[in-house]
């Protein structure tokens, strides 16, 4: 589609002589089909470079937003550009870049959902994006984009729930822990782990010297211990929050990232029980497992949802607070993700591109069905497509 006439024509001023751009445009509150049409080519600013996208990846963050309209993100004004990973090739860079060059194979965390960016040109579903420098790496030549595009959404929720000052705080890759010789390890508690924050946090915790447990389904055990989890069990079994506060009560925990259905309550349940920090950073919409027929029916059920962790947190002494991953574009996280320890740890094979990429299709067309099978649901997966 494009936008209508009149939405077009306040795009006018931000055409230039740039490559012809399109994009998979949200025209309206909760329209369907996304619908692909002509989108400005924004050049980048001092501190921006633009990428050409050959490869995006969706998430829940997308399809919620489609799926609920007006009743979040509020800030978002129609027609908009979502998406926001993608992996690509450098075309442009501004004035006051380093680092990234023109030709540069890249992967890249694409940032227009964001409160304080909301612009189309910084949304990953269209042939050209804006991205800050401080969100883009370079990738290793044997990487392809859409192995790449996995990563970057995960990658910015992991990093910030872990690192931020707002969050668990812990210590960063490349620094030592400081432990006294005969303290107790320390661990960090991921529930979620076959998920794309959990194969992120996990990557990113061990890297930083911790610990991991985790959940995720039998089927995925083995490849999220590949990826350093220490201890795995099945988040639909029972016994299982027990067997967790066993296999802590000799460790100190460092707190909880929580992604999924019910995923909060169990984490609450479980630093209550354990020794050290009583934090849960949240890294997932409280809403059904199957998607909601009707967006009351969705709001009503998160409102509930939060309304139990509320009253759970504060009757068991834990705190917990939800994780905007695009935040870091706004913070040290993002350089100490993109710049400092990503390229390395992926050219070195420290650090892997996960979970695995399921490629439905190519074209910005198919955008809108790769969005539609991300929310019948997916284990240890990406859904990706190429452009």
């Amino acid at each position: 589609m494009a936008p209508n006439q009149s939405a077009s024509s306040q795009y006018a001023s931000a055409f230039n002589q740039g490559p012809s751009n399109q994009a998979a445009w949200l025209t309206a509150k909760s329209a369907y089909p996304l619908r692909v049409s002509v989108a400005p080519y924004t050049p980048p600013s001092a501190h921006q470079i633009v990428v050409k996208n050959h490869a995006v990846a969706v998430n829940p963050i997308e399809w919620t937003k489609q799926l609920m309209g007006n009743l979040m993100f509020t800030w978002i004004k129609y027609p908009f550009v979502l998406g926001n990973d993608c992996a690509g090739e450098v075309v442009q860079v501004g004035d006051m870049v380093s680092r990234i060059e023109v030709g540069d194979r890249v992967l890249a965390h694409a940032v227009s959902m964001d409160p304080g960016v909301n612009k189309s040109s910084e949304g990953a579903f269209q042939n050209y994006t804006v991205i800050h420098d401080n969100m883009v790496t370079v990738i290793p030549d044997w990487l392809s984009y859409e192995e790449a595009c996995v990563l970057p959404l995960g990658l910015s929720t992991a990093g910030t729930a872990l690192f931020h000052s707002e969050f668990l705080f812990l210590n960063r890759p490349g620094t030592p822990l400081g432990t006294a010789p005969n303290s107790p390890p320390e661990a960090v508690l991921v529930w979620g782990g076959s998920t794309s924050v959990g194969c992120n946090a996990i990557q990113l915790a061990v890297s930083a010297g911790y610990e991991v447990i985790t959940t995720c389904s039998p089927q995925n055990f083995e490849y999220v211990t590949s990826l350093g989890a220490s201890a795995t069990f099945d988040y639909r079994n029972e016994l299982t929050i027990q067997q967790i506060i066993h296999t802590l009560s000799k460790k100190k925990v460092v707190g909880a990232i929580a992604i999924g259905k019910n995923s909060t309550e169990a984490c609450i349940e479980i630093l209550a029980k354990t020794n050290g920090s009583k934090f849960v950073a949240r890294a997932s919409f409280p809403f059904q497992e199957r998607v909601p027929t009707t967006t009351f029916r969705a709001m009503a059920a998160a409102m509930w949802s939060n309304i139990k962790i509320l009253i759970k947190a504060k009757r068991c002494g834990v705190k917990t607070k939800f994780i905007f991953g695009s935040s870091a574009v706004h913070t040290e996280v993002g350089s100490m993700v993109y710049r400092e320890f990503l390229p390395n740890a992926l050219e070195t094979g420290n650090f892997v591109a996960a979970p695995k990429p399921r490629v439905v299709g190519k074209g910005l067309a198919q955008i809108q069905s790769a969005m539609d099978c991300h929310m019948r649901g997916v284990s240890a997966q990406k859904v990706v497509v190429s452009l």
